[in-house]
């Protein structure tokens, strides 16, 4: 019988990096913070073991999963490009991962919420594309954030997003637009299959989309866990994912 005194669980994609001289499985503390925080749930990382390790070994321990942002990007090679000539970092590892559990949650219908990157990677999963620079497509703005300036400052509001009215985003957040920060160089070209496009910002760049085949599916480009205890918009994304993912475990 399912324990509901337990927070639910909630898997965390990682990355792989190495931190001198060893590999290491790694996510961020601001995800897991804002998971803990404003989810209200249990954050776990998974590591990027596969085929060792199968994401099915996971999913039907967990009430829910977490795609984090990245430094690195993906593969071009999953949607049929080569690498532009930029001084990107990839993760095979991570990628592989990305992809298992983007197709496992989707058969399981498990709650599902990624950001940055992990909103690209649902894109590529799904069939899409992605702008390997968005800064050089003409008629997009430059998306980047400047890293020459304090976390605060990198992190603060940088563009409106207009909300798709009628969909998941709105029903979320309650309003038709908002604020948010900026912090990527790729972007969403071409959508991926199955995929509903939840705002965009002002350039026409897609920033939010859902999954239609989930009960619950949604991702942002931006980042909403950045202070997000003090954001009361990202903080109710992140509540609603927290109430899915209690939804899953009392099934």
């Amino acid at each position: 019988m399912m324990n509901l005194s337990r927070k639910p669980l909630v898997g965390v994609i990682s990355d792989t990096q190495t931190i001198d001289p060893h590999v290491s499985h790694t996510a961020g503390d601001k995800y897991v913070s804002a998971l803990a925080q404003a989810s209200g749930v249990a954050p776990v990382i998974l590591p990027s073991l596969l085929p060792d390790v199968r994401v099915t070994d996971y999913l039907d321990r967990l009430d829910g999963i977490f795609l984090t942002g990245s430094y690195s990007m993906a593969d071009p090679a999953l949607y049929g490009e080569s690498r532009i000539d930029l001084s990107y970092r990839y993760d095979a590892r991570r990628d592989a991962l990305a992809k298992a559990l983007i197709e496992a949650v989707i058969a399981s219908d498990l709650p599902l919420f990624g950001v940055c990157r992990g909103f690209q990677d649902i894109n590529v999963a799904l069939g899409g594309s992605l702008h390997q620079a968005v800064q050089d497509v003409p008629g997009l703005n430059d998306h980047r954030e400047d890293r020459s300036v304090e976390l605060p400052e990198q992190y603060t509001a940088a563009h409106r997003v207009d909300v798709v009215s009628g969909g998941l985003l709105e029903r979320i957040v309650n309003c038709s637009f908002m604020n948010v920060n900026s912090l990527h160089s790729q972007g969403i070209n071409r959508l991926g299959s199955g995929l509903s496009v939840e705002a965009n910002a002002p350039d026409g760049l897609i920033e939010a989309l859902s999954i239609d085949s989930l009960s619950f599916g949604l991702a942002v480009q931006w980042h909403p866990e950045w202070e997000v205890m003090e954001n009361q918009e990202q903080k109710l994304t992140f509540e609603a994912f927290g109430d899915a993912c209690r939804a899953r475990q009392s099934k």
